[in-house]
């Protein structure tokens, strides 16, 4: 009996391996907290591990007719049990809006275990970092430090956080904070 039950902790440990290796594969994929992960595009077999993981919703950031895009991705996901919402955020003009429509749909239940995506995590760092400081009391320098994990902004995308983290009375600079040689606006 002891060697049915090691076995069975051993099978256990391993396909949970598995599954976290396997999750890591996602392109760019980071797990910020126990209810929010941003990636580039799964691929089908991936949203079934998400499933298999406890993920309750997907959120797309990008374009359904981009090269990477699954095919009824919507869905694949309402067919494993999760949600779906689809955000087309234009890469060159995102706007804050678009971050409003995220909040709100994270804010309708915000334990619910989420992966917000787009093509390969240049939009869902960008709002995950956002989201992060505004609604989760996230310090700026740490959700800096993992969106830098994945890239750094360009002209575009640092004035969009400015804009957004401006509209919600956040200041971006803090000490420690290394926004690649850019200067930040100060709220204060």
């Amino acid at each position: 009996m002891t060697k049915t039950l090691l076995t069975l902790t051993l099978t256990l440990l391993l396909s949970g391996q598995a599954l976290a290796a396997e999750l890591s594969d996602i392109t760019n994929y980071r797990q910020y907290s126990d209810t929010l992960a941003s990636s580039g595009q799964p691929d089908s077999e991936q949203l079934k591990l998400l499933a298999e993981d406890g993920v309750k919703r997907i959120i797309y950031l990008a374009y359904t007719d981009n090269d990477t895009a699954i095919v009824a991705e919507d869905r694949k996901v309402l067919d494993l049990g999760m949600d779906y919402a689809h955000i087309p955020v234009d890469f060159m003009n995102p706007t804050l809006r678009d971050f409003q429509q995220l909040a709100a749909m994270l804010q309708l239940d915000p334990g619910q275990k989420t992966l917000v995506h787009c093509q390969i995590n240049l939009r869902a760092s960008a709002f995950s970092l956002l989201y992060r400081i505004i609604y989760e009391d996230v310090p700026v320098n740490t959700a800096l430090e993992d969106m830098h994990s994945v890239w750094a902004p360009n002209d575009v995308w640092f004035n969009f956080i400015q804009t957004v983290a401006s509209h919600y009375e956040i200041d971006l600079f803090c000490d420690g904070c290394d926004w690649r040689g850019r200067e930040v606006e100060s709220a204060n």
